[in-house]
Parts: structure tokens; C-alpha cells; sequence
């Protein structure tokens, strides 16, 4: 199946691309005071490191936003300045050379304030990211839809975009999250009928790893698959490194992103007569860095694991106190147990 991708407009964020024919792209938010330079710092390139292409900072008060200025001089991926009532943040944040903000146009004052950061942006060439979340809907959409339903978050976010496009602002990007999952999806769906603008995606308070994960992976997914999105953000309470793991693999999974090992494994039966989960774990943390375009196949036994993973590229497989290492689907070679991981590896790397 080959995914088409949904038409939009391409926007230029610091030195990528979001929308068009660009790549898809993998966002995150730091947790740190952005005030703290040092900390802010060392926590973004960390998550360049494992991948994130653009970040988020909160901008709180005027010291965040005079702080992006430092916090530029040390990083190379675009950051964002998430701005929230105070249009003078906003403004502050642009000439500090933040790559683009994050706001609500309708909660950062009367059209005279959302004038004035429209003729910063525009003499800046900063995109606007207009981020509606249900948790936050104006009272008056909810007293009309009487909830954050799909159709109340696409009204917020086209009041908000005819707002821009009134100042002659066109250089827009667009998220409309909710912690439903379905509701997410529906309102993602009615917005992409309704805007050739980027869509940013993401599941707001996804919840912690493990439930957020499963949120993200339905909600961002479905919606890749089906041709809308542009750039997305996977929200997990926890490290934010975390996010990015998740967020390639979402990619990986709907074929939207080639570059990083593709692991499979078995879920173990009573024919596994190695410890599989532990193994399939540690093979997982020892792979995750090696950007190589293979599918690696972790099986529990020799009888059906060669067999079943035979469209792996390479693989291993236990038996009793060894296993074996295999590719394509044809044994190379027996391994102790213990070496098992190991012999992976450095076959691997040998590819």
C-alpha cells in the first residue's frame, strides 16, 4: 500500500521544511525552565541526537524569551516559542530568533495585540503554529457544542486562522488535539477538508509511556496512514527522549520513514527454551542507534524462527543453551546462548 499524501502548504521553519513534499517531520518539548540555558541545552541536543528535527520551548516570561537567543547559539535544529496569553512574549521571542511561534491568536488579546506579532512575524518570516486542545476550547464553542467535540476544535482553529489571514498571514501551521483518541482523529479529518495548511499531529495528555504510546501509535497513525500530517509530536509524561522513540517508530510502522533497524520478534511459546524477553529487550536498546535500513528478526526457537522471519534481513534464534544465527531465512551459523546478542551486532555491523 502506497500512502498518498494529503496536499498542503509548505512552510519554512528555521532551516527544514514542513508540508509539501517535504519529509515528515518528528517534534518534542522541553521540560526544563528554559531560563536555565545550560540545562535547555543539554536536554535539545540530546534529543537531536536521538532524532527530534524541531523543539518546543515554553516561554512563560520575558526571561525565557530573551534566553531562546543564547540557546540558538548552541543548537542546529529550529526552535519554537510556545506562547500563551501575552503577546509581548511573542514579540520578545521573535527578536530573540525563535524559528517559530506556538499560540492561540484568540487568547493573546484584542486584534491590535495579534496585529502587532503578525508584523513581527512577517518582518521576521516566523510561521505561526495555532495549536487548539480541547482542554482549552473558548467558553463560547463550548456553550454551543456543549463539548470539545471535532467540530467545536476545527471552528476554534478557523476563527483563529481567518484572524491571521485578516492581517494578510498566511504562513500558518495548524494542530487541533484532543485526549480522545477518536474525537483526535475526527477533528484531524474534518480540518484536512477544510485547510491546505500543515498539519502538525499529536494526541495531547497522551498519559505516560506506556498508555501514551498506545494513544499516539492509534491516533497519529491512523491518520498518517490515511495521508494527513506533516509534522508530529508525540506527548508522553515521562523523558522526553521517550517521545522520539516512539515518534520513528510510528513513522517506521505506516512507511513513512526508512532510516533505523526494523526489529521484530516472537512472543514466545512453550517450544522458547531461552530468556526471549530479556534478549528481545536488550537487543532493542542495542539497535536503536544503528541507522541502518535492515529488519532484524529476535525468534524464540530454531523450529518455526527462521521460517516465519525469513523476510528479515538477519536474525537469531534460540534452542537449548544456543541458537542460531541466520539470514534471509537460511542458518549461517550456531551461537552459545550468551554470545547470542553479541554475534547479532557485530554481523550486523558487518552488513
Amino acid at each position: 500500500m502506497i500512502i498518498v499524501r494529503r496536499k498542503s502548504k509548505k512552510i519554512k521553519v528555521g532551516n527544514i521544511y514542513v508540508g509539501g513534499d517535504s519529509p515528515i517531520t518528528i517534534q518534542s518539548m522541553t521540560n526544563t525552565y528554559t531560563s536555565d540555558v545550560k540545562n535547555t541545552v543539554n536536554q535539545i541536543l540530546d534529543l537531536e541526537k536521538a532524532g527530534c528535527e524541531i523543539v518546543r520551548v515554553a516561554v512563560p516570561d520575558m526571561e525565557a524569551a530573551q534566553a531562546i537567543k543564547q540557546i540558538k547559539k548552541e543548537i542546529t535544529i529550529p526552535i519554537v516559542a510556545d506562547i500563551h496569553f501575552d503577546f509581548r512574549l511573542a514579540i520578545e521571542s521573535m527578536k530573540n530568533g525563535v524559528d517559530a511561534l506556538r499560540i492561540n491568536p484568540g487568547n493573546i488579546g484584542d486584534e491590535i495585540k495579534v496585529k502587532e506579532v503578525v508584523e513581527c512575524a512577517k518582518f521576521y518570516d516566523v510561521p505561526i503554529r495555532i495549536g487548539v486542545n480541547s482542554g482549552s476550547l473558548e467558553k463560547n464553542l463550548l456553550e454551543k457544542y456543549k463539548t470539545p467535540s471535532p467540530e467545536a476544535l476545527v471552528e476554534s482553529a478557523l476563527n483563529h486562522v481567518h484572524l491571521l489571514e485578516k492581517n494578510n498571514f498566511t504562513n500558518i501551521v495548524i494542530s487541533v488535539k484532543s485526549s480522545n483518541v477518536i474525537s483526535n482523529i475526527e477533528s484531524y479529518r474534518l480540518l484536512a477538508k477544510k485547510v491546505e495548511y500543515p498539519l502538525h499531529l499529536g494526541v495531547t495528555e497522551a498519559g505516560t509511556a506506556f498508555l501514551g504510546t498506545i494513544k499516539s501509535s492509534i491516533g497519529i497513525g491512523t491518520l498518517l496512514c490515511e495521508g494527513i500530517g506533516d509534522t508530529i509530536r508525540v506527548s508522553l509524561t515521562d523523558n522526553p527522549l521517550e517521545e522520539i522513540k516512539v515518534a520513528k517508530e510510528i513513522l517506521k510502522a505506516c512507511g513513512l520513514r526508512k532510516n533505523g533497524i526494523e526489529l521484530i520478534s516472537c512472543p514466545t511459546c512453550g517450544r522458547t527454551n531461552i530468556n526471549l524477553i530479556e534478549l528481545a529487550k536488550e537487543a532493542e536498546k542495542a539497535l536503536f542507534n544503528i541507522n541502518k535500513d535492515i529488519k532484524v528478526a529476535i525468534m524464540g526457537c530454531v523450529v518455526n524462527g527462521p521460517g516465519e522471519a525469513r523476510e528479515a534481513d538477519i536474525g537469531i534464534a534460540g534452542g537449548i543453551n544456543e541458537g542460531i544465527l541466520f539470514k534471509k531465512g537460511k542458518i549461517i551459523k550456531k551461537v552459545p546462548e550468551e554470545l547470542l546478542l553479541e554475534e547479532l551486532i557485530e554481523e550486523i555491523k558487518k552488513m
